[in-house]
């Protein structure tokens, strides 16, 4: 069939990488796995993946000859990233599997399109598009596609045993394209080998785990990994299912973010702490989870006490934890006023510093720092209110009166 290209596989940059890599027709050159997808179900494309029987030596070799860089960003695997005015796309030269362990494979290169379109998960993700529109699809994509059934390639044990981290693919991609019940066979298969996610890398089930979170309401879709004993596998409990609904029901932006829900999840079934290192958390992610649960075990704060956390700490910790506690059984009123501050928070600066200070006679020291923090707490108290000149003013009472 022939599909029309989308407009972000006609940009000129990309275009330009095409008609390098494949030479004027020496070797072929197809669109690959998630932008055909997406065209396909009409859905925004995030990005342009190129697939190609050219060898990757080859592959290089001509984007440099037409002045394009090239990276050899996964080599080994077969792929080179062109980037074209700062614009990248990963080319990949077509493989077959020649040995998998279940987190990595070994691939030797083909140049057979439907032996490459086997090694992938997804029959959906298994659709290639030819520069010139024809539409390639060797296991039935399309119709799963567009009915919205998540379905593995070939036999779905094979494919999980290749690639374990497919389990979760299975259920993300259903949280973000399923309108019908999942495959039975792939469902019994990702039941049968749960056991074997916690051989993955703690990174790729933190990717899988946090983009499967993205999707609008994921809540049936955990519903589902919780009944066959996926999601405690993934090591951060069962799913407060019940929380998440009224978490979801909030309906104000910070609900959506895939961290926070993670975090509404976790459901006091694990430490912040232990969760960062159980999944390979970046720094910043481990702050904010510790920052929500801090809060969170706290009554409301109100009044000058949540001007200086939203000051301090920033309306992200509020805001999560209003969320987070806003969601429970008996959550506290209070908290929705402080979800309210946090939402509508503006980020504030003193209005003085520390040279404002040594202006008005104190010396370069702790003085200073002592002073400062007296104006700031006064400042904060004041729900922000005094201006530069009632600042000085505070600042200069502050220090005759330590003068004696």
């Amino acid at each position: 069939m022939k599909l029309a290209r989308a407009p972000a596989m006609q940009d000129a940059n990309t275009t330009r990488i095409i008609h390098a890599v494949g030479a004027g027709g020496e070797d072929e050159v197809r669109f690959v796995g998630g932008c055909v997808r997406d065209a396909l179900l009409r859905r925004p494309i995030k990005d342009i993946d190129l697939g190609t029987t050219a060898l990757p030596e080859t592959v290089i070799a001509r984007a440099e000859a037409d002045g394009l860089k090239a990276v050899p960003t996964g080599i080994e695997h077969g792929t080179v990233t062109v980037i074209s005015n700062h614009i990248p796309v990963e080319v990949t030269t077509l493989r077959r599997d020649v040995e998998t362990d279940g987190r990595r494979a070994v691939v030797a290169f083909t140049t057979d399109w439907r032996e490459d379109a086997l090694r992938r998960d997804l029959t959906m993700n298994a659709l290639s598009l030819s520069p010139d529109g024809v539409l390639h699809d060797y296991f039935g994509g399309v119709a799963d596609a567009e009915a919205g059934r998540v379905r593995f390639v070939g036999v779905a044990e094979e494919r999980i045993r290749e690639d374990v981290l497919r389990i979760l693919r299975f259920f993300r991609f259903h949280a973000h394209y399923g309108r019908t019940d999942p495959d039975a066979e792939g469902l019994a298969a990702c039941k049968d080998l749960a056991h074997l996610i916690p051989t993955l890398s703690a990174e790729r089930v933190h990717q899988e785990t946090l983009r499967l979170l993205e999707a609008p309401d994921p809540t049936p879709t955990l519903e589902l990994a919780s009944r066959i004993g996926v999601w405690r596998r993934i090591g951060v409990g069962e799913a407060a299912l019940d929380k998440f609904r009224r978490f979801l029901a909030l309906d104000i932006p910070i609900t959506r973010d895939p961290l926070l829900r993670l975090a509404c999840l976790i459901d006091g079934a694990v430490a912040p702490g232990a969760l960062a290192t159980k999944l390979r958390l970046s720094n910043r992610e481990k702050r904010r989870l510790e920052a929500w649960a801090d809060f969170a075990a706290q009554a409301p704060p109100n009044g000058a006490g949540l001007n200086d956390a939203l000051y301090r700490r920033g309306a992200d910790a509020i805001d999560g934890a209003a969320a987070l506690s806003l969601a429970g059984p008996a959550p506290d009123p209070g908290w929705r006023a402080a979800l309210d501050a946090a939402e509508n928070w503006k980020p504030r600066t003193l209005p003085i510093k520390g040279r404002d200070l040594v202006a008005l006679g104190l010396d370069h020291g702790p003085a200073i720092g002592a002073i400062r923090a007296r104006v700031e707490a006064w400042w904060i108290d004041k729900a922000f209110a005094p201006d530069r000149a009632a600042c000085l003013a505070e600042a200069r009472r502050l220090i005759d009166e330590a003068a004696g």
